[in-house]
């Protein structure tokens, strides 16, 4: 059993934070299927300090959740304590920290992974954090900045010396943002410097890239991305093929339309029917994705402004 500080979770297979993804609505369909912690959209540490509303509307977390972590970022030590701090009255099992994210705009300010260029800062983030939260911090960082600057190991043992509980490497650099192949022997090198648990990440597309990422890498446990849009069974077919069962049939027509209909439904009842309906086009997309049909579907969608119209494209006998 994977333990993160006092946190037990029941399988190695967590759900990434992916901004504009995984909000309420994504996390609990992925626990459903079996994801043992799922992340929050990454949220802004200096959001938090200036009190913005929509930043704090993405640290949300329902009663009935499982083990949700939740991901802030910033590069500021005492602006990154205050929030810390703040957070720590809400439901979240983990608080974790960003140093990963590639976007130029949240790199620009020093955030994300600008952050890997010093680990020295890397430790004092770090240690602000963990000083200023009751529950355990996690840190995900990648490769390095560039494929001629990797420190991932540095950073790591900076990370686990400012008493962090985890870390989660993304096997790409910077530069790579989320192009070319994931190095997964980085994931195996972080595990064999630190004594704290390991968690892989990148390329896992399938139920066998995450039982072949805990394999090759020795890591604890796997973080899946891009690998569960459109796609929560992916957790149900990880369990499986981790206890040894036989694979799991891939989700049928029927499921992926019931699967759909239940995540627009709630994501109405968290957004509204307006910011509902138009955020559920990009997951429709990922849905039926090699589907029979499915650009007759992804045309009709663009159109639609209420949910009974989404509905009645997504039940139509034309795809």
């Amino acid at each position: 059993m994977l333990k993160i500080g006092n946190l037990e979770l029941q399988n190695p297979f967590v759900l990434a934070p992916l901004a504009g993804i995984t909000d309420a609505v994504m996390r609990s369909l992925c626990e459903q299927q079996g994801a043992a912690m799922t992340y929050t959209e990454m949220i802004s540490a200096k959001g938090i300090y200036y009190g913005d509303k929509k930043t704090v509307q993405l640290a949300y977390i329902p009663d009935n959740a499982g083990p949700t972590a939740i991901q802030i970022f910033g590069s500021e030590p005492e602006v990154m304590a205050y929030a810390a701090g703040k957070l720590d009255k809400l439901a979240n099992s983990v608080l974790d920290i960003n140093m990963g994210c590639p976007v130029p705009k949240v790199f620009k300010n020093g955030d994300g992974s600008a952050l890997l260029a010093n680990p020295a800062q890397v430790y004092e983030v770090t240690k602000a954090v963990v000083e200023n939260s009751s529950k355990p911090v996690t840190v995900k960082i990648r490769k390095g900045l560039t494929s001629q600057n990797i420190n991932a190991v540095e950073n790591a043992l900076a990370i686990e010396a400012a008493g962090a509980k985890a870390i989660t490497v993304h096997g790409r650099t910077r530069n790579q943002y989320y192009g070319g192949k994931a190095d997964w022997d980085i994931i195996a090198e972080v595990k064999s410097a630190v004594s704290i648990p390991v968690i892989g990440n990148g390329d896992v597309f399938s139920a066998s890239d995450g039982i072949r990422m805990l394999k090759e890498t020795a890591c604890d446990a796997v973080m899946v991305a891009r690998g569960a849009m459109g796609n929560p069974w992916i957790f149900r077919e990880l369990i499986r093929e981790y206890k040894g069962e036989s694979k799991a049939s891939e989700p049928t027509r029927e499921e992926k339309i019931s699967m759909m209909m239940e995540h627009l439904e709630l994501l109405c009842k968290l957004k509204g029917e307006e910011i509902a309906v138009k955020e559920f086009r990009k997951f429709v997309v990922w849905y039926t994705k090699g589907m029979r049909g499915s650009s007759h579907v992804r045309q009709k969608i663009n159109h639609v402004n209420t949910k009974e119209q989404m509905k009645e494209v997504l039940n139509s006998e034309e795809w």
